[in-house]
């Protein structure tokens, strides 16, 4: 592609050099830079991409776009090497990914899924709905992406950035997909990762304290302003109207059509009559002009939210009843209230719940349908908000029966340390708990101490198959885990 069209329609621009010349693609890493490319040197948290100019002109790069103001010390550039200057070098690689990539999400109908929890869940009850009806559906999202059942592996963040992104939309375009539902972080919003999208329907599922540290958000008002942003780049958008901040979504959105889903406030979609058992959750809810009784098998009261998100979306699609039902009976999602078979009979739940809000969602739902004790097992991850970590063990200290507190993903900090900041909150409450920083050795300390009657909540990980320590992903498989202890 030409490199005028590659840079058309992008603001704020200054250029050195031919534009006249045909880029063969498009890298933001210097070592994926190919002959006759273009490199997008981006000032990250870890690093400056600034530093590794050099390093792309030797791969091949003819194109570097920079950011203004940085220093080209020691970058060596070659006067056939074209330099373009951007006012914000991230911003500037969104719009030139949808470019080089030919606009691809403007030729499906794209949604969107923000919120501190429920994402997941809600993208994968749209998906099985859509499917029902006969769609071919993209996924993208904290799990895995896929086009249809094909999955096209792990993601390594909850929204890809915006390169990555670009050519899985233009994949999805080769494979004909009708729909796609994404997760939309509020990192990829704040970070530029989905300028550009064309985005036809959002929905805001919740909003609680979470991603609050030096490399995400500085306070709660940038974590909501970033959120915020997705309704501004949407036609239609549905939110939870019994949360009291996504509530205000629809006086700030003024270009937005936005409609409501709820149980307690008044809302334009409507749950009534909910029953939780330990393996479902149904309810009644309008469903085009009859009250339909629908039934899922991720129990919890949360369910009964994300599934209205997920109807409030399938009916701009013309999407039956039965379909609806029938999609959301079936539906099962890696890690979200994923009950795991074992050997002895017990129930162990594997759920995400990473933040005080979902951690004291899920206890409160197991408590209140479970006959024994609820046995919780769970840690905080490293590297991020240390506030909430003697928040969540005063959560589970007073909810749970028993309270194994443990390692999440310590990344780069001390577990010990970690374990102990959680442990100053479960000492403030009267709930029975021991520390034990091995996992898996405190899962096996909880399926030791179950009885038949009681649940264990491995809480945190979820669908995740690895332990992150310092810097490296180490194989870490609850499900295995399990079946080895009780094996």
């Amino acid at each position: 592609m030409k490199l005028k069209a590659v840079l058309n329609g992008i603001d704020g621009l200054k250029a050195k050099g031919n534009l006249d010349i045909d880029i063969t693609g498009i890298a933001d890493d210097s070592r994926k830079v190919v002959k006759d490319g273009m490199f997008v040197a981006i000032k990250g948290f870890e690093t400056d991409g600034h530093k590794y100019i050099k390093n792309a002109i030797e791969k091949g790069a003819k194109v570097i776009v920079i950011e203004e103001g940085a220093s080209l010390k020691k970058s060596d550039i070659t006067d056939d090497v074209t330099i373009v200057m951007a006012p914000d070098t991230r911003l500037a690689l969104s719009k030139i990914a949808c470019n080089f990539y030919n606009n691809p999400s403007a030729k499906f109908t794209l949604v969107g899924i923000t919120g501190t929890k429920g994402k997941t869940t809600t993208t994968f009850m749209i998906k099985s709905i859509l499917e029902k009806h006969g769609q071919k559906v993209g996924l993208i999202g904290t799990i895995s992406n896929y086009i249809g059942d094909k999955n096209l592996g792990e993601s390594t963040r909850t929204t890809p950035e915006s390169l990555e992104l670009q050519e899985l939309f233009s994949k999805m375009v080769e494979e004909k997909v009708d729909t796609v539902i994404m997760e939309v972080s509020s990192q990829s919003l704040k970070l530029h990762r989905v300028d550009g999208c064309d985005f036809n329907i959002g929905v805001f599922t919740n909003f609680s304290e979470d991603h609050i540290s030096e490399k995400e958000h500085p306070n709660m008002e940038d974590y909501f302003n970033s959120k915020l942003k997705l309704f501004d780049m949407c036609k239609i958008g549905f939110i939870n109207a019994d949360d009291f901040h996504v509530a205000k979504v629809k006086k700030i959105a003024k270009n937005c059509d936005i409609k409501t889903y709820g149980i307690d406030n008044t809302a334009d979609l409507l749950a009534k009559d909910i029953t939780v058992t330990n393996s479902s959750v149904d309810f009644k809810v309008k469903i085009g002009t009859k009250n339909e009784r629908v039934k899922t098998g991720i129990p919890g009261r949360f369910s009964v939210y994300n599934s209205l998100a997920a109807i409030a979306v399938a009916s701009r699609f013309g999407v039956t009843a039965d379909e609806i039902k029938e999609a959301l009976l079936e539906i099962k999602v890696p890690g979200r209230s994923e009950l795991v078979p074992n050997k002895k009979n017990l129930t162990i739940m594997i759920d995400y719940a990473h933040s005080p809000e979902s951690l004291q969602n899920i206890l409160s739902a197991v408590k209140s349908y479970t006959r024994g004790r609820v046995i919780s097992v769970f840690g905080c991850g490293g590297d991020r908000d240390p506030g909430k970590r003697p928040q969540m063990g005063e959560i589970s200290g007073n909810i749970a029966d028993f309270t194994i507190i443990t390692s999440d993903n310590p990344r780069t900090e001390d577990p010990e340390k970690i374990v102990r900041q959680i442990e100053e909150g479960t000492k403030k409450t009267k709930g029975k708990y021991i520390a034990i920083v091995d996992r898996i050795e405190a899962i096996k300390y909880a399926i030791n101490m179950a009885g038949k009657n009681d649940i264990i909540v491995l809480a945190g990980k979820g669908h995740e198959t690895y332990q992150e320590i310092n810097g490296e992903k180490h194989h870490f498989d609850e499900r295995e885990i399990i079946k080895k202890i009780i094996g």
